[in-house]
């Protein structure tokens, strides 16, 4: 679990990857405690842009001190940050959240499954997992951000919706096209993704874990704005919810009703 803790970091590097995808390097004291799947909260400058953004690690450089975030831009917050270049403050909390297990991948066959902007936190995650990896993207057309990173860190798919690279569909189409066998999935991407993910792996019997997407106000568990739905009851508030801040980002799917 993260620190929670606030820092300013100086952007060291910004670029345009796709269409509104913006990929920056951030020098900072978190990059040396960042585990894949965690996630930073990126504070915007605006007086009328108070609340923080969730932004997932891409990958985190211990040597240089450096974190790599990749995001979409969504509303005024993004816009902003997709403004900034060398040198500039950045101010950020961190690292948040409980990220990808890598234990449970010892010697096994890991299948990792990204869609949209759900991608990035796959690549530190091929990066720490041992073993052989297939990693199968799922974009919506043939702007295929990460590529070049995930094609040296594993096995390499892509899908898209309009079909214009690789499969035609989404990251289960191209797993059954390529049949890609797994002992072990991690996935991260939109709701409807994880749902199909969860559905795909209790039917071949394979334990997934997955990264819940969602709006987050605080980032810590206080506000209780991103809460999920969990299959069994807290030990502590006794209720069918788990905070996808502070208990996730990433579950166990077997554990979530989604």
């Amino acid at each position: 679990m993260g620190q929670k803790k606030k820092v300013t970091g100086k952007v060291v590097s910004q670029k345009e990857l796709a269409p509104g995808i913006f990929d920056m390097w951030i020098e900072t004291q978190l990059a040396g405690q960042a585990a894949p799947g965690q996630f930073i909260m990126v504070y915007p400058r605006g007086e009328s842009t108070l609340l923080p953004r969730p932004i997932s690690i891409c990958e985190a450089d211990v040597e240089s001190g450096r974190l790599r975030i990749v995001y979409r831009v969504a509303g005024k917050g993004t816009t902003e940050f997709s403004t900034y270049g060398p040198g500039d403050d950045i101010a950020v909390m961190g690292t948040l959240g409980n990220g990808f297990p890598l234990e449970p991948a010892q010697g096994k066959r890991a299948l990792l499954l990204g869609g949209g902007i759900g991608i990035p936190p796959l690549v530190q995650l091929a990066r720490e997992l041992p073993g052989e990896t297939n990693i199968v993207a799922g974009y919506r057309d043939s702007h295929l951000f990460l590529q070049e990173d995930l094609v040296r860190l594993g096995h390499f798919y892509a899908a898209t919706e309009d079909g214009s690279m690789g499969v035609r569909g989404n990251v289960l189409d191209a797993a059954r096209t390529y049949d890609l066998q797994a002992d072990l999935i991690y996935a991260c991407g939109p709701m409807p993704m994880l749902r199909a993910v969860k559905t795909y792996a209790q039917e071949k019997g394979i334990k997934a874990y997955i990264s819940l997407e969602e709006r987050m106000a605080c980032g810590v568990g206080a506000c209780l704005g991103c809460v999920c739905k969990t299959v069994h009851k807290d030990g502590h508030s006794h209720v069918n919810h788990a905070r996808i801040c502070t208990e996730g980002p990433v579950f166990e799917a077997g554990e979530v009703d989604i």
